[in-house]
């Protein structure tokens, strides 16, 4: 498998949705993930039996690494990082997403926000909407408060569970 393959390989897989590709025949071997903290492997002829996985730093970005099997390279040096300082938490109960999806803290681009920090809410008005599958849902208040804390920036995609608001 020639470079040129392997680039054309990787641009698609890249624009797919797919999260992790593998490729093995006779003499190459490529593995290809999106997952944080893997590297992506292609592998040349080989020499000697055990595949080498380079290590990398997990990035949000897809991941793509040749690692020859016939020349090991040594584990680069990390700097250990400094403890962040602890910030004081705000005060409330945090509402969570109830699904996976995109976050929208306005109804529209050129619309106000929902809510702020320090708004009064009602239980049932509405905190953001969170689009999934082209579908717009509502995230109502479950409870009447004060908005401490806003937990998601806009147009960030959330997990199920993820915090999206604090209300005290």
């Amino acid at each position: 498998m020639n470079i040129n393959e392997i680039k054309d390989l990787m641009a698609q897989f890249d624009q797919s949705s797919l999260r992790e590709f593998s490729y093995k025949n006779q003499s190459d071997e490529l593995t290809f993930s999106k997952n944080e903290g893997q590297a992506a492997v292609a592998t040349a002829p080989a020499v000697s039996a055990a595949p080498i996985v380079a290590p990398v730093q997990p990035t949000s970005a897809p991941v793509f690494e040749l690692a020859p099997q016939a020349a090991p390279t040594a584990a680069p040096e990390v700097a250990p990082e400094a403890p962040e300082a602890p910030t004081p938490a705000a005060e409330g109960d945090v509402v969570e997403s109830p699904l996976v999806g995109v976050a929208y803290l306005a109804a529209g681009p050129d619309k106000p926000a929902f809510v702020n920090v320090g708004d009064r809410v009602k239980k049932g008005q509405t905190l953001m909407i969170i689009e999934a599958m082209k579908v717009m849902n509502e995230v109502p208040a479950p409870k009447d408060g004060l908005v401490t804390e806003i937990l998601v920036q806009n147009e960030e995609m959330v997990e199920f569970g993820k915090g999206l608001v604090r209300i005290k």
